[in-house]
């Protein structure tokens, strides 16, 4: 009872980065709250499930297992899910802001009356004060998530229904394990008590996958550049240092929206989060919206012609000069002096 739920995303029997990002956090919010940490798994052959999820620090995996609860489909993933929380009553649940999450997330709080926050980038335990309600509300789980365009950042809070649900942006956070040999209880759910025959209604004939061809969650160089490329002509020498790098080419929106480069390399609020070990931005200003989706990178170098781009406050080094200059002469350096 009044436990954090976090619900995995599984492919292949393989539990989905974004779930294990919400098992650490949820680990650090369980042990604020001084309560346990549990997940849900939905799916076929799950054996290897809780291998995958115990030294992330889970005490209770509930195991839905059967093949017609995989591939996901809408309706019995609810229904486990809605059955489930009625029966637990966990005072937060948690889902990444994935194709998966959004079509699940909204269907459970509106079956709960709950309630939910959509796309956060932020988790952290905290009060409220509802002055005209004279009320004080202890351990609410802060909900925190860029508004208006990314203008501002807001901070949502759910004082009476429960459970707290919010889905989270894939990347804003770290996935850590807590031990490895931490063991956790598992509980076998059985489906007949959950999801009804009418349920699996939908049968999925076949699927196409396709492989991403552009790798920025992954790649511990980014090169990434905006608007202030200037042309597409320009933004080529952006490959070109990612190719003696090793690095993968990224954008802001504002580089996307002008036609500098493809949408499936935007990073920001409205694209891809990343955290590399080296971001190298170059000719981007830094609004808050790119800024959301590179912050935690481990460093920063920004390139730019304007000595006061708000890139610069948070960069550990700071290149001023026009990025047709600066490239180049990072280009043929490193040709030189690396092995």
């Amino acid at each position: 009872m009044n436990n954090i739920i976090v619900y995995l995303e599984i492919e292949d029997g393989i539990v989905g980065d974004v779930s294990l990002e919400l098992l650490t956090k949820g680990r650090a919010l369980a042990d604020q709250l001084k309560c346990k940490l549990e997940a849900v798994a939905g799916g076929f052959k799950l054996d290897g499930i809780g291998a995958q999820v115990f030294p992330y620090g889970v005490d209770t995996l509930y195991i839905a297992d059967d093949k017609r609860m995989a591939p996901y489909t809408t309706l019995p993933h609810t229904s486990l899910l809605v059955n489930l929380f009625k029966e637990e009553k966990p005072q937060i649940a948690l889902m990444g802001a994935t194709s998966v999450g959004r079509d699940l997330g909204p269907r459970v709080s509106s079956a709960l009356f709950s309630g939910l926050t959509a796309d956060c980038t932020s988790l952290e335990i905290g009060t409220y004060e509802d002055k005209k309600a004279g009320k004080k509300y202890e351990n609410l789980l802060y909900q925190i998530r860029p508004a208006f365009g990314g203008n501002i950042v807001a901070t949502i809070v759910n004082p009476e229904c429960r459970p707290q649900m919010a889905t989270v942006r894939e990347g804003v956070m770290k996935k850590e394990i807590r031990n490895p040999k931490y063991k956790g209880e598992t509980k076998i759910l059985e489906i007949t008590k959950y999801i009804s025959d009418t349920d699996f209604v939908l049968d999925v004939v076949e699927r196409h996958i396709e492989k991403a061809r552009i790798n920025l969650k992954g790649s511990p160089i980014i090169v990434a550049g905006g608007y202030g490329m200037g042309s597409a002509e320009n933004f080529k020498i952006l490959y070109d240092l990612a190719d003696v790098l090793g690095a993968e080419v990224g954008a802001s929106r504002a580089a996307v929206d002008a036609g500098l480069c493809e949408h499936e390399r935007q990073i920001g609020q409205t694209g891809v989060t990343v955290r590399p070990k080296l971001y190298i931005a170059c000719g981007i200003s830094g609004q808050i919206q790119h800024i959301a989706g590179m912050q935690e990178s481990a460093m920063i170098i920004a390139i730019n012609s304007d000595p006061n781009a708000p890139i610069n406050t948070i960069a550990d080094y700071v290149i001023t000069g026009t990025v047709e200059e600066v490239i180049p002469k990072m280009i043929q350096y490193y040709k030189k002096n690396s092995k």
